[in-house]
């Protein structure tokens, strides 16, 4: 197992669910035991929870497994096939399932300049959330969902929020433009100053930042930056090792690679997508949770099982008081309708669909109908 957060704690669980009781060895590149990241940019940024909440093992689970914590992988080798750490060992197995996750992408200029932060890990939560407390000015880059949520939870410790936006719309890609703006909405509620449709240019101060340049000229004075402009995956390691990459692992519907005895889960995972009929990666706390089941009985069989269609991607956010949930894939949908509430109240139901069939839905605050759709999603596939 290559990566201890939730796709690999999933996906060592899976195996001993379906019966594998031999030597299972769990590698993972952070220090820490496996922990829920969702709640990084959200309760424990605003120091509503405690670092022992996130902690995805209960206290009597036992997987019978060896943790090697701290420990970076450098290479797969497949005669024998083994794991090459950075650290020198190497750790052999039969079978290895891929879970190294993705990291947060940079821009120039950062590295070294204090008060610039991106928001992936643990750690980084410890050092944004212990910048946060001093309050100031926050400008956030990158109008995703991390960076939202960011901006969410700084307005409500009190702080000064600017967010800035490449795009003419946030959330465009994945709610579509008009939804986008709906969401995006949200900000201006709450006295959030949103900038869209220009770049960055780059960071100025001296040892720590005091401003964001853009490319139109103007300077936005920052306290503190985040930097949430998207997650590269982490496969750099696999490198000439004959796993097929194409934006992270490229998989079968069940996660299989291009190797046999290899799987592949989580947010490095490119699986194929019978619905789409495309590969995509899935970066959401849903799909690492529920595809290394089939992922592990794929490799568990050696590849005779039946792949199974995935389950539309699922995630939620929550921003400013605001349940939001989505599920589906709004690129495919040729329309938008709302079908419940109003777009003024934020509080909408709204499905996507392509030549009448529906193949997505959006939720702000409508959580029981959102379910409903979810589960017609699931059981219908157009």
């Amino acid at each position: 197992m290559v990566g201890a957060s939730l796709a690999g704690l999933s996906a060592a669980r899976s195996l001993r669910k379906q019966g594998y009781d031999g030597r299972l060895v769990v590698i993972g590149d952070e220090i820490h035991r496996p922990y829920d990241r969702p709640p990084l940019s959200k309760e424990f940024l605003a120091g509503g929870i405690s670092e022992a909440d996130l902690a995805l093992e209960s206290d009597d689970e036992d997987l019978q497994a060896e943790w090697l914590l701290g420990a970076r992988a450098a290479g797969l080798d497949t005669t024998p096939r083994a794991v090459r750490l950075t650290d020198g060992r190497e750790v052999r197995a039969d079978g290895i399932v891929i879970a190294t996750g993705a990291a947060a992408r940079t821009l120039p200029g950062m590295d070294g300049l204090a008060g610039v932060h991106t928001l992936r890990t643990l750690d980084d939560a410890r050092a944004l959330r212990d910048e946060l407390t001093q309050g100031g000015r926050l400008v956030v880059i990158g109008g995703g969902f991390i960076g939202a949520e960011v901006a969410s939870t700084a307005y409500a410790l009190g702080l000064d929020v600017t967010i800035v936006e490449a795009a003419p719309t946030p959330l465009a890609g994945p709610l579509g433009a008009a939804m986008g703006r709906i969401v995006s909405a949200l900000h201006a509620d709450h006295g959030v100053h949103l900038l869209c449709g220009v770049g960055v240019k780059g960071l100025s101060g001296e040892n720590r930042v005091d401003a964001v340049l853009m490319e139109d000229g103007r300077s936005i004075p920052a306290d503190i930056v985040v930097v949430g402009v998207g997650a590269r995956p982490c496969v750099e390691w696999l490198a000439g090792s004959g796993v097929e990459l194409d934006d992270g692992v490229k998989c079968g519907a069940d996660g299989r690679t291009s190797l046999a005895g290899v799987v592949a889960v989580g947010d490095c995972a490119s699986w194929y997508d019978p619905r789409a009929g495309t590969h995509r990666r899935v970066e959401h706390w849903t799909g690492a949770r529920e595809r290394p089941d089939a992922a592990v009985a794929a490799l568990l069989s050696w590849g005779e099982s039946e792949p199974g269609t995935p389950r539309p991607p699922y995630f939620w956010s929550d921003q400013y008081g605001v349940k939001i949930q989505f599920a589906g894939h709004a690129a495919r949908a040729d329309s938008v309708t709302i079908e419940e509430g109003t777009a003024d109240d934020r509080n909408v139901l709204a499905v996507y669909r392509r030549a009448g069939h529906p193949v997505a839905v959006l939720g702000m605050n409508q959580p029981k109908l959102f379910m409903r759709w979810r589960k017609q999603l699931a059981a219908k596939a157009p």
